[in-house]
This record gives C-alpha cells, structure tokens and sequence, in this order.
C-alpha cells in the first residue's frame, strides 16, 4: 500500500521514463555500430520477452490469450518493434542519436493527422497550432546542410519518419484492440512476437550474428540497458504512472527524451549540437507541448515512440 501511494516512488518512475528513455537513443546508436540492428533487436526483445514473462508467471499473473489477442499482440508488435523500433534502430546508422530522438518526438503529431484521417475527429485551435509549429520545426531540422549532405542522412531520415509513422498507427492499432487485460502480459507477447520476426528478418538479410560473450564491453553494457532499464523497468514505470498521475503529466517525456538524447549524444559521442538543431528543437518540441496539453485526449496513444 506504502509504494502504491509513495511520492518517492512516483518521482523515481518519473525520473525513469524522462532519463533511461532518453537514453535508449545512446545505447542503441552504441549497439548497432558494432551490431547488425536486426539481430541486435531480436536479442534484446527475446530475452526482454522471456523475462518478462517469467516474471508474470512468478506474480501469478493469467498468461492465457485468446486467439484474437494472440493475432493482436502479433500486429501491434510489428508497428511497435519491428517496424517501429527494429528499423528505427537500423536507421540510426545513418543519423545522430539525439536528431533521431527530436524525429521520434513528432509522434504525437502523425497519431493526430491518422486520427483525424481514420476517425473524422476534428481538430481543436491548440492541436492546429502544435501542428504547424511541429511541421516548422521538421523543416528546420532536416533541412540543414550539415545533415543532408552527408552520406545516407537522407534515407535515414525518411526511414525513421515512417518508423514514427508505424509506431503511431500502432497506438491507435492497439487503443480499439482486444489485448489481454494485463499491460505486462501483453508487452511480453508483444516482445516474444518482434523478436522471433526480427531474428527471422536477420537471417533473410544474412547479417552476421555473434556471441554476446565476443562484443566489445561497451555493447555489452548497453544491450544490457535497453534490456533491463529499456525495455522492462521503463515500461513498466510508464504504465503504473498511468494509473497514479494524469495522462499529460506523463506525456510530458515526449519533450524530456529528445532533449537527454541530444545532451547524451553530444556529450558521449561527440554529436554536432548546431544552433539551427536548437532552435527547430524548441519548436518541434513547443508544437508537442500544444498536440499533448488539448483538453480532449486519446489515452495511451500520443506517447512518443520509445527506443
């Protein structure tokens, strides 16, 4: 009853969905320049996905599943991690971390365009304006000659648009679904799903796999991270800040992560922090702000995609 209520436990969740989400964009850049993406993501979601199911199964939860909910789990996995974070991954290749981040908060803007293209639901004034400054804040970020010129930038950008695109359908995929009733139980299925596909497209494009025990100690360390922090605990705290606090108090990570992705990526990678980068961040990120704080809301959909 104590963590239930616990201010410190909801400040921890806080700090967990702000800063290790932030920071996956780091440890995936580090993974996959030494990795092929595809086979570095299926490791990551099979072993996420059988511990988190054995988790379950300590705690005694039901991890029976309809055949309509095994199918469902199966789709909303591809959007969510196959597409929309195995390739988001390979793309990064080509791309900064933190830029890849500051693309990947435009997420809540594609869910408003596809809701208002599939639902008919009109638009408020502030979703008009967040909009319009999330398009000027694009523009101003991709359209700087330091990134479009160099080589694969330009396929990297686009790939990682419809990576945000996929993650965004899958939101509103998965908020008219039948899932089972339990979020913990289906990520696992999720994660069992994207890792089986994602090993099967590994072989498809002959990437080299490797033993854990032969990557550098670096890669190690930061498969570790998105397995453990990434994908289990941040999750995790995502879902119970859910249900203990507003929703748009936690969509407020949609405008944390990009900026602890570019600190991160600046700092350890040694990133390009340009003035333009900056200022579209501000942009992008105050068009965000405007789409997340409309009176009318779609629960568990504008979250931004999660790498």
């Amino acid at each position: 009853m104590f963590l239930k209520n616990s201010k410190i436990l909801i400040v921890l969740a806080f700090f967990t969905i702000y800063v290790v989400w932030g920071s996956t964009y780091l440890f995936n850049k580090i993974a996959v320049t030494a990795l092929p993406a595809f086979f570095m993501a299926s490791v990551r979601f099979l072993i996420s996905a059988v511990l988190i199911l054995i988790i379950s199964k300590i705690m005694k939860l039901n991890l029976k599943i309809s055949k309509k909910q095994l199918i469902n789990c199966a789709v909303s996995g591809f959007f969510f991690l196959v597409y929309g974070n195995g390739v988001f991954v390979w793309a990064l290749k080509y791309v900064d971390s933190g830029f890849a981040a500051l693309l990947a908060a435009t997420q809540p803007l594609f869910v408003l365009i596809l809701l208002r293209l599939i639902d008919r639901k009109p638009m408020q004034r502030q979703s008009i304006i967040g909009v319009g400054l999330g398009i000027v804040g694009m523009y101003l970020l991709v359209s700087q000659k330091s990134i479009t010129t160099s080589e694969g930038s330009l396929l990297g950008i686009f790939m990682i648009l419809t990576c945000v695109l996929s993650w965004a359908y899958g939101g509103v995929f998965v908020s008219k679904a039948d899932l089972p009733k339990n979020f913990f139980v289906t990520t696992g299925y999720q994660m069992l799903f994207a890792g089986l596909l994602l090993l099967l497209m590994s072989f498809s494009f002959n990437e080299t796999m490797s033993s854990p025990l032969n990557w550098a100690i670096e890669v190690q360390f930061s498969v570790i991270m998105l397995i453990i922090f990434g994908s289990i605990i941040a999750f995790t705290a995502f879902n119970y800040l859910l249900k203990v606090v507003s929703t748009e108090k936690v969509a407020t990570s949609a405008y944390v992560n990009p900026i602890v992705a570019l600190v991160l990526g600046w700092y350890f990678l040694d990133e390009e922090l340009t003035t333009q980068s900056i200022i579209a961040s501000v942009v992008l990120l105050s068009g965000v702000y405007f789409i997340t704080s409309r009176k009318r809301k779609v629960k568990n959909v504008t979250g931004t995609s999660k790498t």
